[in-house]
């Protein structure tokens, strides 16, 4: 059983001839690349038990190695042995191989955007084991949101369940952000280090690129499951400040999540409309416009109450829960909504108003303040009440500084592509093209308003606009 998934070593370079009278190619080899700083002391067990099954090689530690580095030499092996003649086990090899990665959504979005970027001729589908706090990409294709176990058993029954699985497309989103740099300070407006991975490893877009405008830093990255902002983002940040400040405090996901949810009653979100400005509700901050259809956007109408908004591609939301729902067929109808499939081209849009019509997501079709569904979003930020908002990614979150002049920021979220997942039998996840799904027309393929932006625009992940620094400490990620 455990053969189906071992890589020999000699496809990482390294000399082992007795594996050289390898014929039978493994039915579904696995690269396992695990964040050992995820899930307190889980993740390095994990690393443990993975290495004590398969071959040391194939199971990487991603707090030693960066996975772009891994995967160019596994796939270059496989290129050179093909080249030499190898007409069988590397080609089969490189057909039934599949990524595993254990960590939080920051450590499985590094991937996603890795394995995006490299451009691969086959890229591997990949399975996401539940690391994290809110763990939405997990269980979004039905690999659970608890942490798992790590002893041997339970490793097998998912290496299993990784060879059974489906594989199932779904989108991802680039997100480009402008503001006017700040001249009279020696540093970057905002600190490397207080932006999500995706966005700040690069800081800003190089000299060339078409994007970057003279006086103005751009920064861009891209995300699979949300962008978010307002309300919250900014517990998200809270949370984060605190687990960066004391670490130590959080070791157990029970623990994450009852402090998360300490905070949202501390903030005040309970009682927004007395505790916070309205200078902070969403239709305040900024201007909304999306793109349904190429080359047409329209203002989007925020009901003045909204304090965050959800622009969301998953079916899973802090934890689990499903912002969007399932419209009726008469909202659908009228409306022009459809159910939130991750692989149609379209980006589903939802506002809260506090954190009482947040808990409405726990009933059984509760949902939040539909607003729309899009291709492309843009949000303009002009001299306003308020001198920041809070912003997240994908569970990464940042104070973001709003215009204090006539200057606008800017953030636009586009469609970039897809990448291939795993799914289990029990996902969540719907896609247009599956006929269990309801029946909605595909998207059409061209979108010409994108034809003409620089191919630098459509990278992240491997690529500089995505690598994590050496100096990061990438448990943050989970």
């Amino acid at each position: 059983f455990v053969n189906q998934f071992k890589i020999p070593s000699y496809v990482f370079g390294e000399n082992h001839p007795e594996e050289d009278c390898l014929v039978d190619v493994p039915g579904c080899p696995v690269l396992v690349f695990i964040n050992s700083r995820s899930g307190g002391q889980l993740g390095g067990d994990l690393l443990i038990t993975y290495r004590s099954i398969l071959n040391e090689s194939q199971v990487i530690d991603l707090g030693k190695e960066a996975p772009d580095a891994v995967l160019r030499r596994v796939f270059l092996n496989l290129e050179r042995l093909k080249n030499n003649g190898d007409e069988e086990f590397a080609p089969k090899l490189e057909k039934n191989m599949r990524i595993i990665v254990a960590g939080g959504d920051g450590t499985a979005g590094w991937l996603l955007g890795v394995v995006s970027d490299l451009k691969l001729s086959r890229p591997p589908p990949i399975a996401t084991v539940p690391l994290g706090t809110g763990n939405n990409l997990p269980f979004s294709f039905g690999w659970g949101k608890k942490n798992p176990e790590t002893d041997r058993q339970s490793v097998l029954s998912f290496l299993d369940q990784v060879r059974r699985a489906k594989e199932m497309k779904i989108d991802s989103w680039h997100i480009l952000m402008r503001m006017r740099a700040r001249k009279e300070e020696a540093c970057d407006p905002i600190a490397p280090l207080e932006l999500p991975h995706s966005l700040h490893a690069f800081h800003r877009v190089s000299p060339s690129d078409d994007l970057n405008l003279e006086g103005y830093d751009t920064y861009r990255g891209g995300f699979w499951n949300y962008f978010s902002m307002g309300m919250d983002a900014q517990v998200s940040y809270a949370f984060h400040c605190e687990r960066k400040l004391h670490p130590e405090k959080f070791k157990n996901q029970l623990i994450n999540q009852g402090t998360y949810a300490k905070l949202v009653g501390k903030q005040g979100w309970f009682f927004a409309s007395l505790t916070h400005p309205s200078s902070r509700n969403i239709a305040q901050l900024c201007k909304v416009k999306i793109m349904k259809k190429p080359g047409e956007w329209r203002d989007l109408h925020i009901p003045p109450s909204i304090r965050s908004i959800v622009c969301l591609n998953l079916p899973s939301f802090s934890g689990g829960l499903n912002p969007w729902g399932t419209p009726c067929a008469s909202r659908s109808r009228d409306r022009d909504l459809t159910p939130p499939f991750v692989d149609d081209g379209l980006l589903e849009i939802v506002g809260f108003k506090d954190a009482w019509h947040g808990l409405i997501l726990l009933a059984p079709k509760g949902h939040g303040t539909r607003l729309a569904q899009a291709r492309r979003i843009r949000f303009e930020f002009h001299r306003g009440g308020a001198e920041e908002t809070y912003m997240r990614i994908d569970g990464e979150p940042w104070k973001q500084p709003l215009p204090m002049d006539d200057d606008t920021v800017v953030v636009e979220i586009s469609h970039h592509g897809q990448v291939k997942m795993l799914a289990s039998h029990d996902c969540r996840s719907k896609s247009i093209f599956d006929p269990s799904s309801s029946p909605v027309a595909p998207p059409d393929d061209e979108d010409n308003s994108d034809d003409d932006e620089d191919e630098e625009r459509r990278k992240f992940g491997a690529a500089d606009t995505f690598k994590i620094p050496d100096e990061v400490d990438i448990s943050h990620l989970s």
